[in-house]
């Protein structure tokens, strides 16, 4: 899978994303569920497992930039 085809996918945070820290996201792909280390698209969004989110980066192989993908 290349980087652009992840793009704008949605994946469950399985970990706290959030600045300085590094989380983790499942995201639904390849007919499976796969986990990918997420780190917060703005720097200063904080993301708790359980909230769903957008890639909006990947960096291969298993590096994933995310935003919340619904405003409470």
């Amino acid at each position: 899978m290349d980087d652009a085809s992840m793009v704008g996918m949605l994946g469950r945070v399985t970990g706290t994303v959030g600045p300085g820290l590094v989380g983790e996201v499942i995201v639904r792909i390849r007919g499976g569920a796969e986990h990918f280390l997420a780190y917060p698209a703005t720097g200063k969004e904080r993301m708790e497992p359980g909230t769903v989110v957008t890639v909006v980066e990947h960096l291969p192989p298993r590096t994933v930039y995310v935003t919340a993908a619904y405003d409470s």
